[in-house]
């Protein structure tokens, strides 16, 4: 009976490593981690959860692409927006052993006069040094109607 419960528990490890479904679950608590050390503005943590590489990045607000950087925790020290923003629906999606794309909503509020931001996400998530790390980011504009505007006290019972 023993061999028959162990060889059921190993069964049961193949498939759950060939299936792949934890790899799924690390990029996306990856995705929720760094999106929450952005709300706390943790930076050590966003620093060492972005690419060795630099992060490849598109705003939302029509500006070009910037360009790849490297940034440090001094950079979001001395230029980062005030916000509270929350991460919706991540989807992730794998595209290689060690690369995933990951979409979502992200919304919340923005600025000293707390306006509302909603937008639409799509971030590549790269394997370094056994890690997920953030390589690039697009965000576009998600500003359709019929929806709850997000408001600063929505932020007030996390």
């Amino acid at each position: 009976m023993m061999k028959f419960i162990i060889s059921l528990l190993l069964a049961f490890s193949f498939y759950t490593v060939a299936d792949d479904h934890g790899a799924d679950a690390d990029v996306l608590a990856a995705v929720n981690k760094y999106y929450a050390a952005r709300n706390a503005e943790d930076f050590k943590t966003m620093v060492a959860m972005e690419s060795n590489a630099g992060v490849c990045s598109t705003n939302s607000d029509g500006s070009f692409h910037k360009a790849c950087a490297v940034e440090t925790v001094e950079d979001y020290e001395q230029n980062y927006p005030d916000g509270l923003n929350n991460v919706y629906y991540p989807e992730a999606t794998k595209i290689s052993e060690s690369v995933y794309l990951v979409r979502f909503y992200y919304e919340g509020v923005s600025g000293a006069d707390s306006q509302p931001y909603r937008t639409r996400v799509t971030t590549t998530w790269v394997m370094e040094n056994d890690e997920w790390v953030l390589r690039s980011q697009h965000y576009s504009p998600a500003a359709y109607g019929g929806v709850h505007q997000t408001v600063k006290s929505d932020f007030e019972n996390e």
